[in-house]
């Protein structure tokens, strides 16, 4: 189901293709617990209506209260206090789809994978999307090389001496 306008389309996506959202195991005992007890082609998240879970009513009812709650700070149920953070941004559920795809190319998830998850006509499309999300992996892929190198050839570096010929 999508809401493109506010109006309920039951189907595939913008691109007419099914997609597969993985999610990390940690996750499982609550997808299970929302699975619990529904049929396999019933809706995995509805409102207290147990109607389709509209984008509005999510950001009104459940993402702008706990935003407000990190920014002002709030006591956990084990009776901790959370500091208040000020600083936190106002997202919307889009800027949850980012970052989801950001820490997935983050763990080193292959951009072909991300592209799929994210309904992404091509790796490139994806690719331009998250550009600045490898700006900082430079060195990350200098230090891979060098392992695989390390590795691959018993040999540590940097070595102290350059290759046959080069003088210094």
């Amino acid at each position: 189901m999508t809401e493109p306008g506010g109006r309920l389309v039951y189907g595939t996506p913008k691109t007419h293709t099914r997609r597969s959202v993985p999610y990390p195991a940690l996750l499982s005992p609550v997808i299970d617990w929302q699975r619990a007890e529904r049929a396999p082609d019933d809706l995995l998240f509805r409102s207290p209506e147990n109607e389709p879970l509209r984008n509005a009513n999510f950001r009104q009812r459940v993402l702008e209260p706990a935003i407000e709650r990190i920014q002002s700070g709030y006591t956990t149920s084990a009776g901790d206090r959370i500091p208040p953070d000020p600083t936190f941004p106002r997202i919307t559920p889009h800027d949850l789809r980012h970052t989801a795809a950001s820490l997935a190319i983050s763990a080193g998830a292959n951009v072909k994978a991300v592209q799929r998850m994210l309904g992404h006509a091509s790796a490139t499309m994806t690719l331009d999307v998250y550009a600045d999300l490898f700006a900082d992996d430079l060195e990350e892929v200098s230090n891979a090389l060098e392992s695989a190198a390390a590795a691959s050839t018993g040999v540590t570096f940097p070595v102290p001496y350059g290759p046959p010929g080069l003088s210094r």
